[in-house]
């Protein structure tokens, strides 16, 4: 690449405390996965926010969005159900603004995340793992209900989520590119497909293609969800994308390792599945910039064994046990 396409930065800045540093993510191109020479695939890396996921993002919004309408107060019990990123990520913030914080979240999560939780001080209550995240939401909207005390943000349903990537994501990204072809992201709560999907539309209109990452029915890849399985997020509009593309959970590990072992992208899965489906979108071009999510780290996956599995055997493991 030559070396005036490139408008790198020094790393850092200067920050009042950790909340504050959220954003401002790298971009980064990975010529290795591009299958042509004038389509560039580029990678934002929000595996860099403080507790290593673009949730950092959205839990920052959630807890300054009700701070602002006067919902909750110093020392109220924050209820949110997570497969992991978002409850870690508000633990964090929780703990620097003086909330309590209880989380549902499937027993079958890497114990990495567990961990992660605990050292931030939350509070863990378990749904069924065979359940998902759908079974984490119906037991934490069933807890609320019964307790009126506790404030849920409700990340499926509060615009603040989507409001965080309209205002922070998709403007970084125009900050650095001039055109986008296409956006990839992973079909989770919707909000980073919303958020920035709006915003990239609003500049360039149906030149640029948003697209959706979706398991399979059945197929458990971490951080997403099928809309197959019965629960449509309130705050998605489907209208919004252009294309939703199935993803198998043995091709999200295996795209999971190439952005390891040809890029040096240590991501965690969902990542993977996003950059098979970014790969492909690139592949039906001619030119362009197509951009995709690295929405968390691999450091809370470690424990599933998939980094260092011989490739051969990636077709057998079994998702389940730690989802």
């Amino acid at each position: 690449m030559a070396a005036e396409r490139l408008r790198s930065r020094p790393c850092g800045g200067r920050y009042g405390d950790i909340v504050q540093s959220i954003g401002n993510t790298p971009l980064v191109e990975l010529p290795r996965l591009s299958p042509k020479p004038g389509v560039h695939v580029w990678a934002k890396l929000e595996s860099h926010n403080p507790t290593g996921s673009v949730k950092d993002r959205v839990a920052r919004a959630l807890i300054e969005d009700a701070e602002e309408k006067g919902a909750i107060e110093p020392g109220q019990t924050i209820l949110e159900p997570t497969s992991g990123n978002t409850g870690i990520s508000l633990a964090m913030i929780c703990s620097r603004k003086g909330y309590r914080l209880k989380v549902v979240m499937p027993e079958n999560v890497t114990r990495e995340r567990t961990q992660l939780l605990q050292m931030y001080g939350a509070e863990i209550v378990y749904s069924p793992g065979s359940e998902g995240s759908n079974g984490a939401v119906a037991m934490a909207l069933a807890m609320a209900e019964r307790d009126r005390s506790c404030y849920m943000p409700y990340q499926y349903g509060n615009e603040a989520n989507p409001n965080a990537h309209y205002s922070g994501t998709a403007l970084e990204i125009l900050e650095e590119l001039d055109e986008v072809s296409a956006f990839v992201a992973g079909l989770g709560t919707g909000g980073t497909l919303m958020g920035t999907g709006r915003r990239l539309k609003e500049t360039f209109g149906d030149a640029v293609k948003i697209v959706a990452a979706e398991p399979m029915q059945g197929e458990p890849v971490q951080g997403l969800r099928s809309l197959d399985d019965g629960f449509i997020p309130p705050i998605i509009d489907l209208a919004l994308l252009d294309r939703k593309i199935f993803v198998t959970n043995s091709d999200a590990i295996s795209w999971t390792r190439r952005l390891l072992d040809e890029e040096g992208i240590f991501a965690g899965v969902s990542s993977g599945a996003i950059a098979s489906i970014a790969v492909r979108i690139a592949g039906e071009l001619d030119e362009g910039n197509v951009v995709f999510v690295v929405a968390d780290d691999g450091w809370k996956y470690l424990s599933s064994g998939i980094y260092t599995l011989p490739v051969d055997e990636i077709e057998n493991v079994d998702a389940t046990v730690w989802w």
